[in-house]
């Protein structure tokens, strides 16, 4: 074991990190470049687009719970997340390649349908990022206590994850998306790969306890307090992806007249979005482990958290009634980024000091659901309601109503007795 590790130092936080990274940064290529290279490029219809994006929560929902629960049972290749961060991250950097080669895979293959060869690939992509994802995650909380180290090590996770995020939007704004995706090659397979080698993991979770310690842990799951997290994070999410999906319908309404050439903005409305969302991001990754970690250590994580997600709600109703113009808007956003920093950081570690430990694969596929499953209700049902509604401020009324209920609803989640002791440093009784 690296002593870095032993020690708990910085470097170690930034060395657990980059696995996460890693699968993040791929995502944001996949957000980014996606569409844009399946229209530009193989001229496929908007709504065969739609088919390759279906793969993606399809893939979370099964991929995320299987590979957790699989990772909690086996060891092979010195590891028990190590093999899937692994593979997923040799798979990712993989599909990253062949996005912009699916042609010439289709003439390979004898593949006349390159609709057909482009959902194969994302579908591989997607199942690359999760099976990947959630060991990277449940890692974290593998070698590191429970209190304010865990909390650190997903701060940590956050503000490295979201400033390479940050990085693919503008490198691909900047420079293009093919350098983006040939450099997000290069970066998925270093990241996911190389750091696997330095990080030890233990074979029993609970190495050093007797049979009766192990005994109480494997029934400590409390599955009541689990399931209001779940229900909050969903509502997080729903506020949050209809956001992230329909923005342009608001944006293209408010901010241009009507007869305004639809090249002009199409043009002008996607820069509008692009700093928007580097915005948010920005201050989601400069939050967690600089302020909001030292806030946390103070009144703990759930008040810390609810709040946050009560200024975004804030956030969102503002850019309702203030949003006129995209400087209202950008400042707004930055608003909503203090909830954005929480909502990628805090519930990890809220989550998983309320379950078995040596269960942590399995119940961060669970979890995953509470993202995947409102990003389906958000294109089945919210994108009709929107669609059908003259005024597009519905957009953020939906948007910032469905983070109120969430902040409401995390208050009914309990903090771990003992946590603020925990997270401020000082020792528990008996110890």
């Amino acid at each position: 074991m690296l002593a870095i590790q032993k020690r708990l130092t910085n470097s170690f936080y930034a060395l657990i990190s980059l696995p996460a990274t890693a699968m993040g940064f791929a995502l944001s290529i996949q957000i980014s470049a996606l569409s844009w290279l399946l229209t530009t490029k193989y001229d496929l219809k908007i709504d065969e687009v739609g088919f390759v994006w279906a793969a993606g929560p399809l893939a979370g929902i099964f991929g995320q719970v299987i590979i957790g629960l699989i990772s909690d049972k086996v060891w092979f290749w010195g590891g028990r997340r190590r093999p899937f961060v692994l593979i997923g991250g040799v798979l990712a950097a993989g599909m990253l390649m062949a996005l912009p080669n699916i042609d010439v895979i289709a003439t390979l293959l004898g593949i006349k349908s390159l609709l057909v060869v482009a959902i194969v690939v994302a579908l591989t992509l997607d199942l690359a990022i999760n099976i990947s994802f959630n060991p990277t995650r449940s890692i974290i909380a593998d070698v590191t206590p429970e209190g304010n180290p865990r909390t650190k090590g997903y701060t940590w996770m956050q503000t490295i994850s979201g400033f390479f995020g940050v990085l693919a939007y503008l490198i691909g704004a900047t420079v293009g998306n093919y350098v983006l995706i040939y450099a997000g090659v290069a970066l998925v397979f270093l990241f996911s790969f190389v750091p696997m080698f330095f990080i030890e993991e233990q074979k029993d979770l609970h190495t050093g306890a007797d049979e009766a310690t192990k005994a109480k842990n494997a029934s400590a799951t409390e599955w009541g307090e689990l399931f209001k997290i779940y229900f909050a994070h969903a509502f997080s999410w729903i506020g949050i992806q209809t956001m992230f999906v329909f923005i342009i319908a608001f944006i293209q309404q408010k901010f241009f007249a009507e007869g305004t050439d639809t090249a002009v903005m199409n043009a002008q409305s996607g820069q509008i979005i692009a700093i928007s969302f580097a915005i948010l991001n920005t201050v989601g990754f400069i939050l967690p482990a600089f302020v909001l970690e030292p806030i946390v250590e103070k009144i703990g994580r759930v008040k810390t958290h609810l709040s946050c997600v009560a200024v975004m709600a804030a956030g969102y109703f503002g850019i309702v009634f203030l949003g006129t113009t995209p400087a209202a808007l950008y400042v707004l956003m930055a608003v909503a980024g203090i909830g954005w920093a929480a909502v990628v950081s805090l519930p990890f570690a809220i989550m998983t000091e309320k379950i078995d430990q040596s269960r942590t694969g399995f119940f961060m596929g669970i979890f995953n659901l509470s993202v995947v499953l409102p990003q389906l209700l958000v294109s089945l049902v919210v994108g009709t309601i929107i669609k059908n509604a003259d005024d597009k401020s519905i957009i953020f009324i939906i948007s910032g109503a469905s983070l109120a209920i969430s902040a409401a609803l995390w208050m009914f989640v309990k903090e771990k007795r003992g946590s603020a002791a925990v997270a401020s440093g000082a020792p528990r009784a008996g110890h």
